[in-house]
C-alpha cells in the first residue's frame, strides 16, 4: 500500500485549505507541489484541463517542464484516461505503446480523471522512475483529490 490513510487525510487537509483561497490555478499548482513533495513515488505531477478534444497542462511540479502541453484525447496515456472516463495505471510505460514519452527517467505512470457534473474536465496525472510504483490506493487517493479539485473547475 503506497498511500496511507494518516498521509491521505494530511495532504486532502492541505489540498482543501488551498482550494480555500479562491485562487484557482494557485490552489491547482499548490496541489501539484504537496503532492509531489509527500509521496516519494511522485516524481512528476500535473494537472490538465480539459478543452474541447485536448488537454491542456495547467499545472505541474517536478524537476523539469514537459514538452507535453497539449495532448490531444486520442494520444497517450492522459488521452485514454480522460476519453475512457477511468483511472489508467501504467506499471512499465516501457511496454505500452500508448506512452507519450516526456522523461528518460520515467518507468510508471498514473491517470486519474476529475469529473464534474458526471463529465471528464480534467486529470492528475504522475509520473514515477521505478516500475509498478503505483497501486489501488494511489487511485483511491488521487481519486478523493480529484473529487476536490473538481470544485473549483
Amino acid at each position: 500500500m503506497n498511500v496511507s490513510e494518516a498521509s491521505e487525510q494530511e495532504v486532502l487537509a492541505i489540498v482543501e485549505r488551498s482550494l480555500a483561497s479562491g485562487d484557482r490555478a494557485g490552489s491547482l499548482s499548490e496541489t501539484c507541489r504537496v503532492l509531489r513533495s509527500r509521496f516519494a513515488q511522485y516524481n512528476w505531477v500535473g494537472v490538465y484541463l480539459l478543452e474541447g478534444s485536448q488537454l491542456r497542462l495547467a499545472a505541474w511540479d517536478g524537476k523539469e517542464a514537459t514538452e507535453h502541453t497539449l495532448i490531444p484525447v486520442d494520444k497517450g496515456i492522459c488521452g485514454m484516461a480522460a476519453r475512457e472516463d477511468r483511472t489508467v495505471i501504467v506499471g512499465d510505460v516501457d511496454q505500452d505503446p500508448s506512452y507519450l514519452a516526456c522523461f528518460p527517467y520515467t518507468r510508471s505512470e498514473i491517470v486519474v480523471p476529475i469529473r464534474k457534473g458526471g463529465s471528464v474536465v480534467g486529470e492528475i496525472d504522475i509520473d514515477g522512475d521505478r516500475r509498478n510504483a503505483y497501486d489501488a490506493s494511489d487511485d483511491r487517493f488521487l481519486t478523493r483529490v480529484a473529487e476536490r479539485l473538481a470544485t473549483i473547475l
